[in-house]
């Protein structure tokens, strides 16, 4: 088996910070790795400017989360939390790794959301995705030093996060909960007010932003008519080739 063959991904979810796609694709990524998918996670920045922790104590945390959720790969490509731009030099960068993990389905953050990072990192990866696919793109593979080829991923969508955008599709998360709650656990810096005497307060800290998160899983599962869901955006309308595939 060659090394692009081993490293190729059925799914590679983006996150403009590590713990983006814990919080809203972490059971979507639970159930797929359980149905024996391959699932690499990347993180575009260490999210250093985040209020409490730092990059080191992210990296950890990030680490910790992916053993959780059984991905197969993790790595950050440390962008720049916060100033980060959609252009060549992080193209590339995404460029590289999107050839490189091959995957058929592509997951990133909510088009627009409360922090811009998110949005910008949505729209990094829709431009990325595209070039991709170009010949006349040149790239080395950062692991094996080999000139790479060109790879189009065919679908690419968003995960909701801060603010409600009403989803093109949901995934039913339910059975994959506490899975995905012990995943956004290990980011312990982030979201346990408790856990460290001489860390600021955030929202995102306090008991009742975790309920919040449950009650969304809860609210996106009733949209479904299951008990608990994830929902996501579309850059195009999914195609079926049967109707009853809608069911």
């Amino acid at each position: 088996m060659t090394h692009a063959q081993m490293d190729t991904m059925d799914v590679c979810a983006f996150g403009a910070h590590p713990d983006d796609v814990e919080l809203s694709a972490g059971g979507t990524i639970a159930s797929m790795v359980a149905k024996g998918k391959r699932v690499a996670l990347v993180d575009l920045t260490r999210g250093e400017l985040g209020t409490r922790g730092t990059g080191d104590t992210r990296d950890l945390e990030a680490a910790a989360a992916a053993e959780i959720l059984g991905v197969m790969h993790r790595e950050n490509l440390n962008l720049g939390d916060g100033f980060f731009e959609i252009d060549h030099p992080a193209l590339m960068k995404v460029i590289e790794v999107l050839r490189r993990l091959r995957p058929q389905l592509v997951l990133a953050n909510a088009k627009s959301d409360r922090h811009p990072d998110h949005g910008r990192a949505s729209s990094l990866l829709e431009r990325a995705c595209f070039l991709s696919g170009l010949l006349k793109i040149e790239t080395v593979d950062q692991k094996s030093g080999e000139t790479q080829e060109p790879w189009r991923p065919q679908s690419l969508h968003y995960y909701i996060q801060d603010r409600w955008r009403t989803p093109d599709f949901i995934v039913d998360i339910s059975g994959f909960e506490a899975v995905k709650y012990a995943a956004i656990g290990a980011y312990k810096t982030q979201f346990h007010a408790g856990s460290g005497k001489n860390e600021p307060v955030t929202p995102i800290s306090s008991p009742e932003f975790l309920q919040h998160l449950k009650s969304r899983d809860a609210a996106m599962g009733r949209l479904g008519g299951v008990q608990s869901g994830e929902g996501f955006e579309s850059s195009r309308p999914p195609v079926v080739r049967d109707l009853l595939d809608l069911l």
